[in-house]
């Protein structure tokens, strides 16, 4: 008998909005390997990668401890923020066991590896590239932001997000995996400081372009502050053509769901909008519009809904 093997779905990101997704695909018959940002630069994340000189591991935390299959009290542990001790305030666990496991290891990408058999992880965690990166803006006005944590802060329209150094290598699994997948999902998550960072290195975005996988943008429900205000669906792929020169997706899951006028005040006050879902002009970048009811409600917060979404896409597989 022929052996059955999971489809391949590749998910590129980082942020909440990537750790939400990965917690619905997990439980469904999929092969998963998330390639996460390393531009990361702020927090505690930011102190680990100046001081040990090793990429950024937060965002890395969040997706292997939403891939994890372990008892709730050791993801809670693994997810543990230290709120006092000198030295140790602000820092949260799994990054301590993450730059801890490089230092032993002699290598960042050995060191997820390592963590991610501990925490029993479901699939493969890999990040853009195994070394620190930086991201920088360029806004309307021609100034120059550096710094993933800095670029939202100005609150000046973004012309365009790049990174820095020059001579950046994508990891050759991450290439593997892309030319492998059967799915490649794009988001959700932060525009410009999550989901570019990792699409911009160097020939990951080529490899996506050629790979036979259907491609998909999961776009987000809420403009961000600092990012997408007054963005519209259709704006987001926009961003994409221009920053990576073609368009590559095939497909875009939009929210077509309406939301409590309660939340819409909350995020209002912010300055968040609900991205407009722009049928016309998306249908003028040759995609397949799926709009659906995508989203949740928790804690006053719009999340994702990761059941529905990980269903959508395993459809279109």
């Amino acid at each position: 008998m022929e052996n059955f093997k999971n489809p391949k779905v590749v998910v590129f990101g980082g942020g909440t909005g990537l750790s939400v997704l990965l917690r619905g695909l997990k439980r469904l018959p999929v092969d998963i390997t998330a390639i996460v940002t390393v531009a990361d630069d702020g927090g505690s994340s930011g102190r680990l990668r100046e001081e040990l000189k090793i990429p950024p591991p937060g965002d890395i935390r969040n997706v292997i401890a939403a891939l994890s299959e372990v008892e709730p009290l050791v993801e809670e542990l693994f997810q543990h923020r230290f709120k006092s001790g000198e030295g140790l305030v602000g820092h949260s666990l799994g990054n301590l066991l993450l730059a801890a496991m490089s230092n032993i290891t002699g290598d960042f990408v050995t060191g997820i590896q390592e963590v991610s058999k501990v925490l029993n992880v479901r699939g493969k965690v890999l990040p853009a590239a195994n070394q620190r990166v930086v991201l920088c803006a360029e806004m309307d006005d021609g100034t120059i932001v550096e710094g993933e944590s800095k670029i939202p802060l100005v609150e000046k329209k973004i012309k365009k997000v790049f990174l820095k150094p020059n001579k950046i290598e994508a990891l050759p699994e991450s290439l593997r995996e892309i030319n492998d997948a059967d799915l490649i999902v794009v988001g959700p998550g932060s525009l410009y400081t999550s989901i570019l960072p990792s699409l911009l290195v160097p020939k990951i975005a080529d490899t996506i372009m050629k790979a036979k996988a259907k491609k998909v943008y999961v776009c987000n429900v809420m403009t961000q502050a600092g990012e997408t205000i007054g963005y519209k669906a259709s704006d987001h792929l926009q961003a994409l053509q221009d920053h990576l020169g073609s368009n590559f997706i095939d497909a875009i899951i939009v929210n077509s769901g309406d939301i409590p006028h309660e939340l819409i005040d909350v995020y209002g006050a912010k300055g968040q909008r609900a991205v407009t879902y722009d049928e016309n002009r998306l249908k003028s970048f040759s995609v397949e519009v799926i709009s659906d009811k995508i989203m949740h409600y928790h804690d006053g917060l719009i999340r994702h809904d990761a059941k529905k979404l990980s269903s959508i896409l395993l459809s279109l597989i």
